[in-house]
């Protein structure tokens, strides 16, 4: 009886010992999964702040892009008026 009630203690502390073990290594883990998750939602952020900065520069340079062409088509027709 005192080796079968040794024997259940030992594998009563292995499994404890088991037990936390695992639970401290799964906590690291999570940890470090967070901490990349939270670098990751960091560069996306970053994105969503400079985003509509570059949609508004775009705009603006299509105006001008816009503006350029008119001008170039108003020279063609004066060009075209004075060969005339």
């Amino acid at each position: 009886m005192d080796k079968e009630l040794i024997v259940a203690l030992v594998a009563m502390a292995g499994t404890l010992i088991g037990s936390f073990g695992g639970i401290i290594t799964s906590s690291k883990l999570t940890s470090y999964r967070l901490g990349k998750l939270e670098e990751k939602v960091d560069k996306h952020n970053s994105f969503a702040e400079r985003l509509p900065v570059v949609e508004e520069k775009i705009k603006v340079l299509n105006h001008r892009v816009e503006d350029i062409e008119k001008l170039n088509e108003n020279n063609q027709k004066n060009t075209n008026k004075c060969d005339e």
